[in-house]
């Protein structure tokens, strides 16, 4: 593991190619750490997945990693088909080549765990495949199905979530490859409202709020699991527009970048992102998009 954080081409970023989002993050999604995307169902967080996926495939030459990809697809959203649209749109050169594309695709090794403990059997085996056949990416979409799909009640969801993130996060550090784990978005409740020091606010003033913004909603699976992460981006829809926000990071304030889904995937509309501030850091707008969870009033943690 010192070998390899040494090596100066194992202790970088994966670029997005998304010009004003890799500038915020100083490269791109980091190595050795877990990224998360949140936002509601249909924002585009797939599509980001698939294009980090094919970004981690392409030869150096073309910015890219050059190594396979571990792609757990939970909620069966994977599409092999959308990935080569967004090759053929993206690198035509490459993608226009029958033999290269096959090639390309191949490389991306798809997972569909049926339940959580299914994943768990297969997190040993992952962890090997990281070190044996040259995986560069770790995608997991998403999190949050898996753990809302086990256990209905919520009783044991924190004692099993929490060895899930030590158990990713030492996967990120020891294989000291990008980790990016989707997440979903929940309503949020009266006792919650305030996490962070920014947030200090009374509770009339999250009513007024809220009847100035589109919804009012958080991402799922708690405050320790938003703790274990280290870059949060997240994907919302305000005022009929797409956003990427930074929400979360060590090395960039938070941002926001609006974009639109193209047949070549994600698209920012400018590179000069949007500074936030206070509750508009950590709240999740969604117009448009009513598939959320909402798990009675209990929080994830």
């Amino acid at each position: 593991m010192e070998l390899r954080v040494q090596n100066e081409h194992l202790a970088g970023h994966l670029p997005t190619h998304m010009k004003g989002l890799d500038e915020a993050l100083c490269g791109g999604i980091p190595f050795g750490v877990l990224t998360e995307l949140v936002g509601p169902a249909g924002i585009g967080k797939t599509q980001f997945c698939l294009k980090l996926s094919l970004l981690a495939s392409l030869p150096a030459n073309y910015g890219g990693l050059d190594g396979h990809v571990i792609y757990i697809d939970v909620e069966s959203k994977f599409s092999s088909r959308r990935l080569i649209e967004i090759g053929v749109k993206s690198f035509p050169e490459i993608f226009h080549r029958k033999e290269m594309a096959q090639e390309m695709a191949g490389r991306i090794h798809v997972l569909r765990p049926a339940s959580l403990s299914e994943f768990t059997e297969s997190l040993q085996q992952i962890k090997v495949s990281l070190l044996q056949n040259q995986v560069k990416l770790l995608v997991i979409d998403s999190m949050a199905a898996l753990v809302t799909g086990e256990f209905e009640h919520g009783a044991p969801r924190q004692k099993t979530l929490g060895w899930h993130v030590s158990f990713i996060k030492s996967l990120a550090e020891f294989s000291r490859i990008p980790v990016v784990v989707t997440n979903q978005v929940r309503s949020q409740s009266r006792d919650e409202t305030c996490h962070y020091f920014f947030q200090v606010q009374s509770w009339n003033e999250t009513i007024e709020d809220r009847t100035r913004h589109d919804s009012h909603l958080v991402a799922a699976l708690g405050i320790n699991w938003a703790h274990a992460v280290t870059i949060r981006l997240v994907l919302e829809a305000k005022s009929g527009q797409r956003f990427i926000k930074v929400a979360k990071s060590p090395i960039a304030p938070p941002l926001a970048f609006p974009f639109n889904i193209t047949s070549s995937g994600i698209l920012l509309l400018s590179d000069d992102g949007i500074e936030l501030t206070g509750p508009d850091i950590n709240t999740i707008h969604c117009q448009g998009h009513n598939d959320i969870i909402n798990f009675g009033g209990e929080s994830l943690q």
